[in-house]
């Protein structure tokens, strides 16, 4: 009795261990058993009916295509058996319903097409899982663990070293924001350096977007710099500075261009130190140098160190203090000339066209031709290298007007320092310069150089520091933003690209633009012999060698206010006998008047002009009130009689004073 109810136990155990194992494997089987059920029942109803035939083929067709639809987010493989799958039991049925299930070739076909398409699902399944039946796919499990399990993975797109996935989250349950804080979790879980995952959200959708995934890091080989992409182009032509991580090319461009719904462009080049900001100011200004229709001014406090093979090429360049000043005060004047100059002859926007010589007769600026007859206007970028020392002396905001009215003038503004916190730039300006090169930069210092979204989305030059000197993400018009997110890295120059710069600065002087006379004319009125004089007392090199100048800036109103308070008369040196220290060229042996005191300080005006220096204030004359006797508050009070007799302008900087050229008195 106990035998049998052990061997009674012992059967019920295993027959239910069967069915238990059995069970997942049965659905394609009933599936089969019922297409044969149903194709027999058809069969009695519609033998003879033509209509039903209609019917039945055009839903075998109908429901073969919505399967297909509806796998779009599965597999392609899954996608595909699915399909096969249905087509073959309607198309089976149909014919079965029509002619009999017993007719011609039907039974043979159900019974081995049935065990086969039944069989090969079991098989799939039984690849799946090697124990027990499958509770996810590999792509869920990735998403189980970075806490977006509800989320589905669709359409699929492998590229070379480029995979994109389309994602779809929970809807009311999960956001675009839920992804971008996954991201480094899922390189974390993909064994792969945060930079490579990024997130791109769907403009149309909060729970939709494509995950992008980049296995390799293609940029580990640095890039030797080739030369110019394309000499003798236009400056409307893409710049090329290097490459993405996925091998394709990293262009920018600078001038607007309505057909491509992109305007015109300035630039934040940011990156801490050994981040590669010297090369990608080289590859910038070599591709920029090299076109036919455009002229560069540069200002380097740091005495053209990375440029100076360069130097020839440039129409102005200055190596910070007081010729920046003038720099930026001839932009300021040079702007409005120049777009005024672009509307009268019909442009709304500066175009390659802009640049050739103008012959419309409909715009003719001489009473005594029926052509037009004007030099063209080529393209102008202003590069402002170690910009932090040129805000600390010229204000936060020192190029905020610049940079809002320089677009419509065929004007680029490059503006490149270190760290762009809102100590250092006015948030006006920072608004004003939106296309931004970012390079390594400390991670705290991220948001200052680049959007929010750009970093939701998988941007994080905190990571790099200045262990990858070049690699750069860049955001800019005129490329996709698909690309925001993605790592870049410029082009190396080694000592090698010496020689092929310096062939390039000839090039740009026998072949390049050179200033034309809109340009030239409104620089020369602003800041005279500083802009006039910039290649007369030239160096080997052909530039201008620049005048030491004081980092110091005077703060105050039209008097400093130290010396405000003080009689500016009150100081005049006395004589003294033997005494033949000069002013500016005149023996002192007594004290002079007031008045020849005056004239004295003219003249030390015209020399500062002649110098080249068109920007001064009383630290600028503290040596010479050292050597006879004179003091700041005497020099404060005739820089204030000069403007009042149009000799100086006030800058916008407070003791800053803008001499006025003897040629052009205001």
């Amino acid at each position: 009795m106990r035998n049998r109810e052990h061997s009674t136990s012992t059967g019920g155990s295993i027959g239910a261990y069967l069915l238990h194992r059995a069970k997942p494997h049965m659905p394609p089987w009933l599936g089969v058993a019922g297409i044969g059920v149903a194709g027999t029942g058809a069969h009695l109803l519609w033998a003879d009916s033509v209509a039903a035939g209609v019917g039945l083929t055009l839903s075998t067709v109908a429901l073969t295509g919505a399967t297909w639809w509806a796998g779009r987010e599965t597999s392609p493989q899954r996608r595909l058996h699915s399909a096969i799958t249905v087509a073959a039991g309607s198309a089976w049925m149909t014919g079965a319903a029509l002619a009999g299930p017993l007719t011609g070739i039907l039974p043979d076909t159900y019974l081995m097409g049935g065990a086969v398409l039944a069989l090969s699902w079991n098989i799939r399944m039984a690849l799946r899982t090697s124990e027990g039946p499958v509770t996810g796919s590999a792509d869920k499990s990735l998403l189980e663990k970075v806490g977006l399990a509800k989320a589905k993975i669709g359409r699929t797109e492998v590229e070379p070293n480029r995979v994109t996935a389309a994602l779809a989250l929970e809807g009311g349950e999960q956001t675009t924001d839920d992804v971008a804080k996954a991201l480094v979790r899922i390189a974390s879980a993909l064994d792969l350096p945060q930079s490579a995952v990024r997130f791109q959200p769907d403009p149309d959708s909060a729970r939709r977007g494509d995950l992008v995934i980049v296995p390799k890091d293609m940029l580990t080989e640095p890039q030797p710099w080739e030369g110019p992409s394309q000499p003798g182009a236009s400056i409307m032509d893409p710049l090329v500075i290097g490459r993405y991580d996925d091998g394709s090319p990293l262009m920018v461009w600078l001038p607007g261009d309505p057909a491509a719904g992109r305007n015109a462009q300035h630039f934040l080049v940011a990156g801490g130190t050994g981040s590669g900001k010297g090369d990608t100011a080289l590859n910038l200004q070599t591709e920029i140098l090299s076109r036919r229709d455009v002229i560069m001014w540069l200002s380097d406090p740091k005495a053209f160190q990375d440029f100076r093979p360069l130097l020839p090429a440039y129409d102005w360049a200055v190596e910070g203090g007081a010729g920046t000043e003038a720099m930026v005060e001839a932009l300021q004047h040079v702007i409005p000339a120049r777009t005024g100059w672009l509307g009268k002859h019909s442009y709304r926007q500066w175009t390659p066209q802009a640049a050739e010589p103008q012959t419309d007769p409909a715009h003719s600026c001489r009473p005594d031709s029926t052509a037009c007859g004007c030099e063209g206007l080529p393209y102008l970028v202003a590069w402002m290298e170690e910009a932090a020392n040129t805000l600390r002396q010229l204000g936060d905001n020192a190029f905020t007007g610049i940079a809002q009215e320089a677009r419509s003038a065929g004007c680029s503004l490059f503006v490149s320092l270190q760290r762009p916190s809102y100590d250092q730039m006015s948030t006006s300006t920072r608004a004003s310069l939106p296309s931004v090169i970012a390079l390594g930069c400390d991670p705290r210092d991220e948001g200052f150089s680049l959007p929010d979204a750009v970093i939701d989305a998988g941007a994080h030059p905190g990571a790099w520091g200045n262990r990858r000197p070049g690699y750069c993400y860049v955001v800019a018009g005129g490329i996709d933003p698909d690309r925001y997110a993605s790592p870049a890295r410029t082009q190396q120059f080694t000592p090698d690209a010496t020689a092929v710069m310096e062939m390039l600065a000839q090039w740009a002087v026998r072949n390049g633009a050179s200033a034309d006379p809109i340009t030239a004319g409104a620089a020369k009125a602003v800041v005279g012999n500083a802009y006039t004089g910039r290649r007369t007392d030239a160096d080997e090199t052909g530039q201008t060698a620049v005048p030491d100048q004081t980092d110091d800036i005077q703060t105050g109103t039209l008097l400093d206010p130290e010396d405000a308070a003080m009689d500016p008369e009150a100081d005049l040196p006395a004589a003294q006998q033997g005494d033949d220290t000069l002013l500016f060229g005149q023996e002192t042996g007594r004290k002079p008047s007031p008045e020849e005191a005056r004239q004295l300080f003219t003249r030390a005006l015209d020399e500062f002009e002649a110098a080249g220096q068109m920007v001064v204030g009383p630290k600028d004359f503290m040596d010479w009130c050292d050597a006879n006797g004179y003091s700041r508050p005497w020099v404060s009070a005739r820089l204030r009689d000069a403007a009042m007799e149009g000799r100086l302008q006030p800058t916008t900087q407070t003791g800053r004073w803008r001499i006025v050229p003897v040629l052009t008195p205001a």
